[in-house]
């Protein structure tokens, strides 16, 4: 049975500038999910893959908070962060508060997770199934 479905889309050139400063990403990001740090200068082909990477991320964590029908509220969001199977199939992973107010809501439930991006934006879906 479907619990919860939540959906978000992010501006990819938001995370930008969010890169360059580097504070909202660790603000808002697990370090399991940290892009690749570079030495030096970023090209802008690798701000654009990392801005793509970032807001794809973000749009998952708030498509979480839908689905969950709690909205960024109880949790941290850097406690919701995307993984990757081998197969490069995303997933999402819960810890902390967030892991408690998933199993207080939704116990045995799974999470279902799709990540989209191109040049200017990044879409999440999230399904949780209970």
């Amino acid at each position: 049975m479907i619990f919860g479905n939540g959906i978000d889309i992010c501006q990819v050139s938001r995370f930008r500038k969010w890169i360059i400063d580097g504070n909202l990403i660790e603000r808002y990001f697990n370090e399991k999910e940290f892009s690749k740090k570079t030495d030096g200068d970023l090209t802008d082909r690798q701000l654009s893959a990392m801005s793509q990477h970032y807001a794809a991320r973000f749009a998952a964590k708030e498509a979480f908070s839908k689905a969950l029908g709690t909205g960024l509220v109880g949790f941290e969001l850097k406690d919701v962060y995307v993984q990757k199977e081998e197969s490069g199939k995303p997933y999402l992973v819960l810890e902390n508060s967030a892991r408690k107010i998933f199993d207080e809501k939704c116990p045995g439930g799974k999470i279902h997770l799709s990540l989209s991006h191109e040049s200017e934006y990044a879409i999440a879906s999230v399904i949780i199934e209970i």
